[in-house]
């Protein structure tokens, strides 16, 4: 069965005008809840935004937060249907990501018809954008593996017009430009997630890497089994020799004439995770398919970084296996030596994201570059912490608090994590330099501090442990649908973006 990841996004485009009177399959409009409920869309007459409040009113609209209310058009507009998202109290205005939110609530409500117009005020290219990419990351969906049921599922909205009476300027374009990079790159991300594993060994997540980013100025090689024995990446090798299908590593490089900063990123790509000899409890663990979601988001931030051309030179490597219990698995008690030599000793299989992180993070230092990222569905202590919806995120206070504004622009929850010395000690070993677990308690920050034994000294780092966010495993909400997130591409563009203005100061 061939599976097809390729990314399908809606088209964006902004027009003017009255959207009531645009041949579309529905309008959607904002509605705010201070004192009465009203209508926020300037490109709507005064006098139809009346109508529509009290239409909305009349069916038990709030304009709450998340509140998604649909009416057939009738004589209001040629639509359809009219949808109404909740905005809250907008006395002192609406954020971007409560913008955004409503945007990817409306469109995911709207699978079934094609053409949307959204009539959502933005005051500014912010937050034009902010809509733009709601609206698209609200219309995707999924369906490579149904064929019986095929029939039944209905395709996303294909065409978004944000209407504006703003005049339309250079940000304006680049906005919009922008969401529809992100977009692509989220659904791509989304994809791959959501593939069963049984689609997606190592060499087919390296292999769809190659054809994603195939057109690009990015650079892509792939280091298969023989080449990750011949040059000593003992960390990936060790996890992906108890399967069948060998692991990758690869390695993906942009790099633009007269960049003068230069940021690694570095994603964990386990294919699926049973957790080896320390195998997993049957419960949930087909959501170990997600396992590979640091290196989807590497491969889609390097993707957008190159179509919207920014002037900083970006090397990723996303670290790929499947942790499997067969024969030839590494035994907990196993020393394995990573990529520069370093030794470690596996005390339980199922901590193998930082052994191939360890490989992938030592190589990624050799490029020289100015500051690091790492990204992986690390730690379940990250999920008991911090819930589905929020990441971690830790290392150098510069680049750990930088990347948290970076991800409060894009509209992604990151919470800063500690590092406290003490948890080190525990991640000592009887045989070898270090070990890969230590005490249970703190154990997604004793996780960071595994990682950062394998930092080349001096080098400004982060780790983003996105194990709760990166899949879904609940109801939809907002543009997040059930399943694969795409969690962490926004924050890493936004960085890297930060870095090259110099706003963020690595």
């Amino acid at each position: 069965m061939a599976i097809d990841v390729t990314p399908k996004v809606p088209t964006l485009t902004y027009k003017s005008g009255n959207p009531l009177a645009t041949p579309v399959s529905a309008v959607v409009v904002g509605l705010t809840s201070d004192n009465k409920v009203s209508v926020l869309a300037d490109s709507i007459p005064k006098a139809s935004a009346t109508k529509i409040a009290n239409a909305f009113r009349a069916v038990g609209a709030t304009g709450a937060i998340d509140e998604v209310v649909r009416i057939p058009a009738g004589s209001l507009a040629s639509a359809e249907v009219i949808v109404a998202v909740g905005l809250g109290g907008a006395a002192n205005g609406v954020s971007a990501e409560r913008l955004r939110r409503a945007a990817g609530s409306a469109t995911r409500s709207l699978a079934g018809y094609k053409k949307v117009a959204i009539a959502i005020t933005a005051n500014d290219a912010v937050e034009a954008g902010a809509i733009l990419e709601g609206a698209a990351f609200g219309a995707y969906s999924f369906t490579e593996h149904r064929v019986a049921t095929i029939k039944k599922t209905k395709s996303p909205v294909t065409s978004i017009a944000l209407f504006t009476t703003k005049p339309r300027t250079a940000q304006h374009r680049d906005a919009l430009v922008r969401a529809q990079v992100l977009a692509d790159g989220v659904s791509f991300a989304r994809n791959l997630i959501n593939t069963s594993p049984l689609h997606l060994a190592p060499a087919d997540l390296a292999r769809e890497a190659k054809a994603f980013l195939a057109g690009t100025k990015v650079k892509v090689e792939i280091l298969d089994e023989k080449a990750l024995a011949a040059g000593g990446y003992g960390g990936i090798l060790g996890v992906g020799q108890g399967s069948t299908r060998p692991p990758r590593l690869i390695r993906m490089e942009y790099k633009p004439k007269g960049a003068s900063k230069h940021v690694a990123l570095v994603g964990k790509g386990i294919t699926f995770d049973t957790g080896g000899i320390s195998l997993k409890p049957p419960a949930n663990m087909h959501h170990m398919k997600d396992d590979m979601s640091g290196a989807a988001a590497v491969i889609s931030t390097i993707r957008a970084i190159a179509d919207l051309e920014l002037d900083v030179a970006v090397t990723a490597y996303a670290a790929c296996a499947e942790n499997m219990p067969g024969g030839g698995a590494q035994r907990p008690g196993d020393v394995v030596t990573t990529y520069g030599g370093r030794t470690i000793e596996v005390l339980n299989t199922d901590a193998e994201g930082r052994l191939v992180m360890s490989d992938a993070l030592v190589r990624a230092a050799e490029d020289n570059p100015d500051v690091v990222l790492d990204i992986a569905t690390l730690t379940g202590h990250a999920v008991v912490a911090l819930g589905h919806r929020t990441a971690g995120v830790m290392g150098d206070d510069a680049v750990r608090d930088a990347v948290k504004v970076s991800a409060d622009r894009a509209g992604e929850e990151f919470w800063p994590m500690p590092m406290p010395e003490e948890l080190r000690a525990g991640l000592d070993s009887l045989v070898a330099d270090i070990a890969n677990v230590g005490p249970r308690e703190g154990g997604m920050l004793s996780a960071g501090w595994f990682l950062k034994d394998f930092i080349a000294e001096g080098l400004p780092w982060a780790h983003l442990d996105i194990a709760g966010p990166a899949f879904n495993p609940g109801s939809p909400y907002g543009y997040t649908h059930k399943g694969g997130v795409g969690f962490g591409i926004r924050t890493m563009v936004t960085f890297i973006e930060d870095v090259m203005d110099g706003r963020a100061e690595i």
